[in-house]
């Protein structure tokens, strides 16, 4: 009898992060750059530069947190291909609490 041995899956951490106008890139442990596009995530779309830059890598790499802009990415979303989950009502909130703020 055969028997299919299945090895856990090992997620990279996360090592860089770069954010364009339009691109939110990351390099990780094993190598590889994902790049996927900022329109995924409207907050950071919505962000300045200044706020697109201030992050800080979360639960030892797993993760990326942008204070001024309450956003969190995983690794595991990034690598699935998966993009903001935020419903268009909490976004337009936050737009909207963005503008009058200012």
């Amino acid at each position: 009898m055969n028997f299919l041995m299945i090895e856990p899956l090992v997620i990279p951490t996360i090592e860089q992060v770069t954010v364009t106008d339009d691109t939110l890139s990351v390099d990780l442990s094993d190598g590889r750059t994902i790049s996927v596009p900022l329109a995924w995530y409207p907050r950071l779309m919505h962000g300045s530069v200044e706020e697109r830059n201030e992050y800080r890598l979360i639960a030892g790499g797993s993760g990326i947190h942008w204070n001024q802009l309450d956003e969190d990415i995983s690794i595991k979303n990034l690598i699935l291909g998966q993009s903001s989950g935020e419903s268009q009502k909490s976004f337009q909130k936050w737009l909207n609490s963005r503008t009058t703020a200012v």
